[in-house]
């Protein structure tokens, strides 16, 4: 079983070079247009740069559209953020509902920082779930843009459940899960309903 998890991984990594290249190719020049935009809106440049946990724990800078005002704490999930949505630009409010705003996100699958499905990166203020996912394994994953954890509940799920869950993908490791996973996603995306925030 662990053998077969190994080799899922080496192929999970094939996939997520080719499909991440695909679709950059795709959506480099709506990228364009949404960093463009961004840029005009407000203050600050178009993509935002944040240090989040990866695989082995190790810190990596992660990619975004900006979706808030250069005010907002760097610091914080916005799902955390007393007050978060005066802290959220106009179209950062339109990016984050068709969650467009994850697509530099494939950036850091293509260099090897993510994968297209994995538990969320954290920030590293996140110490007691950081050290729960380490506890538990989860750490020898690369972090997702979408994951089980972000389809199973949005912003209701609870740092404890998010464990769960981030464990439980582990444990079942294989391609027909990352697919569901990734079906689920789109399905969100396409019907307006999103998925859970980081």
């Amino acid at each position: 079983m662990k053998n077969s998890k190994s080799i899922y991984t080496v192929i999970k990594r094939l996939l997520d070079i080719l499909f991440s290249g695909i679709l950059l190719t795709f959506l480099l020049v709506p990228m364009a247009i949404i960093w463009i935009a961004v840029c005009l809106s407000s203050s600050g440049g178009g993509i935002f740069r944040q240090k989040r946990v990866g695989r082995e724990g190790r810190a990596f800078v992660c990619y975004k559209f900006r979706t808030m005002y250069k005010s907002a704490p760097p610091s914080c999930p916005s799902s955390r953020l007393a007050e978060a949505e005066k802290y959220i630009t106009p179209i950062g409010r339109l990016l984050r509902r068709a969650s467009l705003d994850e697509l530099p996100q494939l950036f850091n699958v293509l260099k090897g920082d993510m994968s297209l499905v994995g538990p969320r990166p954290l920030i590293l203020e996140e110490k007691e779930v950081h050290a729960k996912r380490k506890e538990n394994g989860v750490y020898a994953l690369r972090p997702g843009m979408t994951g089980l954890s972000q389809v199973s509940g949005r912003d209701a799920v609870s740092d404890e459940k998010k464990v769960e869950l981030d464990t439980m993908y582990l444990l079942r490791l294989g391609f027909w899960q990352d697919a569901k996973i990734l079906g689920i996603t789109v399905g969100r995306v396409l019907t307006g309903n999103g998925i859970n925030r980081a």
